[in-house]
């Protein structure tokens, strides 16, 4: 996880909600967003499918 930028943690987590992943990977984006204390609205997520 420390090698995502937070933007890229951030793009990925709306990502991975969009597309239903698994709810325990959403769960451990969400708790690598709160452990560096970055907002999910901290930076632009654009999804295209």
């Amino acid at each position: 996880m420390d090698q995502l930028s937070d933007e890229l943690l951030i793009d990925t987590y709306y990502a991975a909600i969009e597309y239903k992943l698994d709810p325990e990977f959403i769960r451990m984006l969400a708790m690598e967003m709160k452990r560096r204390e970055v907002e999910p609205s901290a930076a632009s997520h654009k999804i295209t499918a």
